[in-house]
């Protein structure tokens, strides 16, 4: 296979993001193993995956989702609109809630919710080693089933053979301060190294209130037994504070005040100081590996992680009832309402075991996988203010979980000649959810079991400059906690999907490259939004018998032979449709609901078409200017189609399409061969677009017709992050 460029910009070095591109030998190497390779034109692996150079040119304030932005068919929104604090990622419409993430091959998504959020590891994309995002099913991993799309990190930052100290800080719009500090060992009598990083992030957000203080720091050792034999610990510490955001703006004020943030209200009109979302998290992490001969490789993997934390926030006039307080009374009047201040607690404990057997032959990579994972969830709530006099630290719920997840899978890469290859990924998965109350309904107890058997094979043809490959997978997946909640009469079924890719790569000369993916993803029972949210921001979500997506990501990258500009750019189209739905309103005429019957609607939050577009300049690479010739321009575009807030494609209930353009500019001076001082830019939104990313919708009927209330996420106009970096 001919070799091309290293050196690529944002839609390069992302790509191609398919579940047929995974094999064995790329994806389930030994967790602690990291080994730069070289480029490759038909390496699926490099095709999928985001290079250290570039997370060091482009990261800045913003969180993971941000990273993943030019990837094609990706879309990426921040409630304080700014891409600091919390952020979301929708892959081909695919939420958070079936993205399947691992750091080092460890799950990150919360076990219940099954969502991951981003803000608890504040600043990760500083240790990142490399970033791979695979769509479809993907091939078996570790934690909740990947049901859309696949996400894994590798943040174990022990590569550096010499001693380093790196400095950086920026500064930018909404007052965002970002300090990161880090030192590494280098390589000590061949043995051992290790790595500590300490960063913090400020900003007032974009969106009134929308504040972060983010702290995080990380500390990675590695041990070499023998040559053979390596041992790895890496501990991940995460601190967030954030100003609540997560209702969005109403419709009506995106007129007159697209910033307005009604949470924290209080009844004389001001806002309470401290509407917060407080919470941390710590993980660690030991990995052991062996290689026993050329052929054999075991290891194994222990981890834990344990989160705490709280928001806190005023609510008005709140029953008292509701919180298993009596009404006072006060003279002759019985109180019955209250405003007051709250606190929801989580305390959880996760761990578990990975353990694997690898074998690799010139014809045959093979492997066997078994996880064990255990989460402990405890939830409280405390009124910690009240109106009127109550007992101090009042606590009205009390409540446990106890999820348990044991994963056992097996891959093998067969290479029949030189230009066919065979895949195959089984899977077994149990799970096994016992909740012991709800917040609204804690007399409620399930024990709940699922099993699960999920298939995956592909089949791959190659030559020399052209490589054709599909894939048929299926993936089943289990209810989140709010499901269950949700439905409390009628427990959800589990989902099911079953995924069929087709991909072609095709180059030319070793400086352009096509590629080209059709899919479907055709869903069982999936659980689809309904557009409303509850009071801490998630979507209720309900069972619908048939629903599909299908279409085509096309991607192009071209470099001529100066190297002194690189063009990437990515288009996707797709129909996302639910064959039969049911909208059910709450009808304040007649009492109880109506329902409304539809055929074919559009999927919530999918947009038909992404696009994007990245234009990287050189313009001193190869230069006489040997000082700054790494300099660097960026300029990304993104298109994102319009997306319907929920399932009745009801053009009242829309986002409207939007585009940005961001630039990002890189300057490394260097002083001498070890040491360079850096200067950088990022312009965002650099057209100053009024554009809303996300939203969510609520719907009644009252006096004989429908009503609709919508909110929206607006994103920053305009702004910038300038920084300096220091390498030592």
């Amino acid at each position: 296979m001919k070799k091309i460029f290293i050196s690529l910009t944002f839609m390069s070095l992302v790509l191609k993001t398919n579940a047929q591109n995974d094999s064995v030998k790329n994806v389930e190497l030994p967790a602690a193993v990291i080994k730069e390779q070289k480029f490759q034109l038909l390496d699926e692996k490099n095709l999928k995956e985001i290079k250290i150079d570039f997370l060091k040119r482009t990261n800045q304030t913003q969180d993971v989702p941000y990273v993943l932005n030019g990837l094609s068919n990706v879309v990426v929104s921040s409630d304080a609109g700014t891409g600091t604090g919390y952020t979301d990622i929708k892959v081909r419409g695919t939420d958070l809630n079936r993205i399947n993430v691992t750091m080092n091959g460890i799950p990150v998504n919360d076990p219940e919710s099954q969502a991951t959020y981003f803000v608890n590891t504040p600043d990760l994309m500083s240790s990142a080693q490399s970033v791979e995002l695979v769509k479809g099913v993907g091939n078996s991993k570790n934690g909740n089933g990947s049901f859309g799309a696949s996400l894994a990190i590798n943040n174990l930052d022990v590569n550096n053979k010499e001693a380093q100290f790196n400095f950086s800080t920026s500064y930018g719009s909404f007052n965002t301060f970002k300090s990161v500090a880090r030192a590494s060992t280098g390589l000590i009598n061949n043995k051992f190294i290790a790595t500590l990083r300490a960063s913090n992030i400020t900003s007032d957000g974009y969106v009134d209130r929308a504040t972060a203080d983010l702290k995080s720091m990380q500390l990675t050792a590695k041990y070499l037994i023998d040559k053979n034999t390596q041992i790895v610990f890496n501990y991940l510490k995460g601190k967030e504070k954030t100003g609540q955001a997560w209702n969005g703006i109403m419709q009506d004020s995106l007129k007159t005040n697209r910033t307005f943030n009604e949470l924290g209200i209080k009844a004389d009109g001001t806002f309470y100081n401290n509407q917060t979302d407080n919470y941390g998290q710590d993980y660690y992490q030991l990995f052991f590996d062996k290689k026993l001969n050329h052929k054999w490789s075991v290891g194994s993997t222990l981890f834990y992680t344990k989160g705490k934390g709280y928001y806190e926030e005023y609510k008005l006039s709140q029953q008292y009832a509701d919180y298993n307080l009596s009404n006072p009374i006060i003279g002759a009047d019985t109180i019955r309402n209250t405003d007051l201040v709250r606190q929801l607690w989580l305390d959880n404990d996760y761990y578990g075991g990975r353990w694997y057997a690898n074998y690799f032959s010139k014809k045959l990579n093979a492997g066997l996988f078994l996880n064990f994972n255990q989460y402990k969830g405890r939830h409280h709530g405390d009124v910690i203010w009240s109106q009127y006099p109550i007992e101090k630290g009042h606590r009205w719920y009390q409540l446990s979980s106890l999820k348990t997840d044991i994963n056992l899978y097996s891959m093998a890469d067969y290479t029949i000649n030189n230009k066919w290859s065979v895949f195959a990924d089984m899977q077994y998965r149990k799970v096994n959810y016992q909740i012991n109350g709800f917040r609204k309904n804690p007399t409620i107890n399930h024990d709940l079991n699922w099993n699960f058997f999920n298939p995956k094979f592909k089949l791959t043809y190659k030559k020399t400059n052209q490589q054709l490959s599909l894939m048929l997978g299926v993936a089943q997946k289990e209810p989140n906690r709010d499901d269950i909640e949700a439905n409390v009469n009628e427990l959800p079924k589990p989902e099911k999907m079953t995924n069929v890719e087709l991909n072609y790569i095709y180059t030319i000369k070793n400086k352009l490259a096509f590629y080209a993916t059709s899919y479907l993803m055709y869903y069982k029972d999936q659980l689809v939004l309904t557009g409303k949210i509850n009071d801490v921001g998630a979507y209720t979500r309900t069972n619908i018998p048939t629903s599909y997506r299908y279409g085509i990501e096309l991607e192009t990258k071209w470099q001529p032979a100066s190297k002194f500009v690189e063009i990437n750019g990515n288009i996707s189209f797709s129909q996302n449709k639910i064959q039969d739905f049911t909208e059910y309103l709450d009808d304040y005429d007649n009492g109880g609901q109506a329902e409304n019957k539809f055929q074919k609607t559009d999927i919530s939050f999918s947009p038909n078409m992404v696009a994007g577009l990245t234009t990287s300049l050189f313009p001193l690479r190869n230069s006489n200017y040997k000082k700054i010739q790494n300099a660097s321009i960026d300029i990304i575009g993104k298109y994102v189609g319009r997306q319907f807030l929920d399932n009745t494609s009801n053009s009242n209930r829309l986002l409207k399409a939007f585009e940005t353009i961001d630039m990002t500019v890189n300057i490394p001076y260097q002083l001498n061969t070890k040491q360079n001082i850096g200067f950088r830019i990022g312009l965002y939104n650099i057209l100053n677009k009024k554009f809303e990313a996300r939203g969510a919708s609520y719907n009644w009927r009252e006096n004989n017709q429908v009503v609709t209330l919508n909110y929206f996420f607006p994103q920053a106009g305009f702004h910038f992050m300038s920084g300096i970096v220091f390498n030592f």
